[in-house]
């Protein structure tokens, strides 16, 4: 079958635009086979640029049979080679594609989450060491995804390419606009329905995601100070990690650390990642969505988190590049809808009902 050209399209905006690959570095390509397409045209893009491509690509059923099966000592082996792998690259490509969205759904949690503690060193390399590695993680369609988010094939090509294939530095600008008012930003408020939530930001070390960490981009993220969190909040959005769907999710603060936590359905699930570590039921990010493109809840984060409208906020690790200051073995962000509450920024309201009055 003929290759989508947007495909094409895409693998020479994330070489070119996210990592700028140049010649000599090693780039290690990780994804799936439902993306052997996108694979490909990466490859021959990382190969144009006189540059180093290293596959990594898993195959469907392997990781269920994983943890199904895994004894202690396997769950508990660290991955020496893939560690080496990625402390001898100069860039990293994940791709964000399944077989099965639901493929582990009943796999042991518990595993998971010290399956999870082990490999950590590795991802908390690939998002935080910027001055040594850069990464990028690429949304593709996929009929696992596409199921998912309840479209045919075709819209999921289409919305996924739509959201993708932006002009990126005019959009930007705007996003660099909001920025610019966190930045000089102290205290947050987060008032409305389901919500009243006040902390304290390192607003100096705000970022913004302009399709060059994440693709698709389309966001402005900061750290919470660490104890500063008091209030609640109520999450309409369901919270998906390692296929469970954690919907209804209340989370009440006190002095930062999560000190109630309900949800209608995995509420088990939800403590057992607040339980990862001492610092998992704590906020280690505050992002607020600003993709133009991506308007409808999708169960796929990496899209989910841009929704215009939308912030999020992340169980566990901070950020370095936003002050750190958490250091979990998760990073788990779950989304809510702010059309009928408010951000208020410094006493200022910011955004009403999901538009900016800036």
């Amino acid at each position: 079958m003929p290759v989508d050209l947007r495909t094409r399209e895409l693998a020479k905006l994330v070489v070119e635009y996210s990592l700028n690959i140049k010649k000599e570095e090693n780039v290690v390509i990780s994804g799936s086979t439902e993306a052997s397409d996108f694979i490909v045209a990466l490859y021959k893009e990382i190969i144009l640029r006189g540059a180093h491509p290293i596959l990594r690509v898993s195959l469907p059923g392997l990781t269920p049979f994983f943890y199904k099966y895994a004894k202690k000592h396997q769950i508990e082996k660290f991955p020496d080679h893939f560690d080496y792998i990625v402390k001898n690259s100069q860039k990293y490509i994940g791709i964000n594609t399944t077989p099965n969205t639901k493929e582990l759904t009943s796999a042991d949690s518990k595993k998971i989450t010290a399956r999870q503690k082990i490999v950590h060193p590795i991802s908390d390399y690939i998002v935080n060491e910027k001055d040594k590695i850069r990464r990028v993680t690429v949304g593709f369609p996929c009929s696992a995804l596409a199921q998912e988010a309840e479209m045919s094939l075709t819209d999921h090509e289409n919305f996924v390419y739509s959201s993708c294939l932006l002009n990126w530095k005019k959009l930007g600008k705007k996003i660099d606009k909001i920025l610019k008012k966190f930045k000089f930003g102290k205290k947050v408020h987060l008032l409305g329905k389901g919500v009243d939530l006040k902390f304290d930001i390192h607003g100096e070390k705000a970022e913004a995601d302009k399709g060059e960490e994440n693709m698709p981009g389309g966001e402005i993220f900061m750290a919470p100070v660490r104890e500063s969190l008091e209030g609640f909040i109520k999450f309409e959005y369901p919270a998906i990690k390692a296929g469970k769907e954690v919907t209804d999710v209340f989370l009440k603060f006190k002095k930062g650390k999560v000190i109630e936590a309900t949800a209608s359905k995995n509420e088990d699930f939800l403590k057992e990642m607040l339980a990862t570590d001492k610092n998992s039921s704590y906020i280690g990010e505050f992002g607020i969505g600003m993709n133009p493109a991506i308007n409808r809840f999708t169960k796929n984060l990496l899209f989910d988190e841009k929704i215009g409208g939308t912030i999020h906020l992340a169980l566990g690790m901070a950020y370095k590049e936003n002050g750190g200051g958490n250091d979990s073995a998760i990073h788990w962000d779950i989304v809510k809808d702010m059309s009928k509450a408010k951000i208020i920024l410094d006493r200022k309201i910011i955004q009403d009902k999901g538009r900016w009055r800036i």
